[in-house]
């Protein structure tokens, strides 16, 4: 009975989110365009889907996404769990005891990007339209490593309490020094890359880990440090794709450089 209450609720919640768009968008057709719109029968079952859909993905966040990262997190940073058993009131930890919160975070960072569907939909067009020069899974996997990173290092900002506009400005310095040296070709979908990847997969899982490390660790507010993770999986796929540019130039250039030196 609760999910079916919960199912309900969210389900007219989504309908009012929804209405907006489907009254611009008809509204444009009909008394702007003047027009028809095409396929009508088809356009109303894809908006009916849509509206299935959202309200499932929203219960399952709730239900599931949620309370799984908060369960994580909390085991993760349990003093018994890092301290092999050995936790007490003497027991000091460190920034250095929480590996397993790093390394679980990076995975998560990267095995959510892999799978999210904005990132698999931008790496296809932009395989088509630069005629291959762009591989799918190239950009795919170079995302991903930059959003484990992005998140690994988020984790730890929580953990040590550090303010998070040091990171932010400071790797914003480093996307501008890398601008001005990437191929011309690979800026502007470096750039989007760190849009598509704050997507449906994605936000829920590393919005609820940085909740949860927040409420556990000990001095943490999970208002004040809990958020700032998407930050994170925003700003270090920048990085991350045009270092993977960078470096794709320079290896592409290595027959070359090898036959004016004269090396074998």
């Amino acid at each position: 009975m609760y999910l079916l209450k919960d199912f309900f609720e969210t389900s007219l919640s989504t309908i009012t989110d929804v209405l907006p768009i489907a009254a611009i968008i008809f509204g444009f057709q009909l008394l702007v365009l003047r027009q028809r719109v095409p396929n009508l029968k088809n356009v109303l079952v894809g908006f009916l889907y849509v509206l299935i859909g959202l309200t499932l993905f929203l219960v399952g966040l709730k239900e599931a996404l949620f309370p799984l990262g908060r369960t994580m997190a909390r085991q993760l940073t349990d003093p018994a769990f890092i301290s092999g058993g050995a936790a007490g009131p003497s027991v000091l930890l460190q920034w250095s005891d929480y590996v397993w919160v790093y390394l679980f975070a990076a995975a998560i960072g990267f095995s959510t990007t892999i799978a999210e569907p904005a990132l698999i939909a931008v790496a296809i067009k932009a395989q088509q339209v630069s005629a291959g020069a762009v591989r799918v899974w190239g950009l795919r996997i170079a995302v991903a490593i930059g959003v484990a990173a992005g998140i690994a290092l988020g984790a730890f900002r929580i953990v040590t309490g550090t303010p998070l506009h040091y990171y932010i400005i400071a790797g914003y310095i480093v996307v501008i020094i890398q601008t001005l040296y990437a191929p011309r070709l690979i800026i502007a979908l470096a750039y989007d890359s760190g849009g598509v990847t704050t997507s449906t997969v994605t936000v829920p899982l590393v919005a609820a880990l940085g909740l949860g490390l927040a409420s556990t660790i000990p001095g943490r507010s999970p208002l004040l440090d809990g958020f700032g993770l998407i930050a994170f999986a925003s700003l270090f796929p920048i990085m991350s794709v045009m270092g993977y540019a960078k470096l794709s130039e320079w290896w592409s250039g290595r027959p070359y450089r090898r036959k004016n030196s004269g090396t074998p």
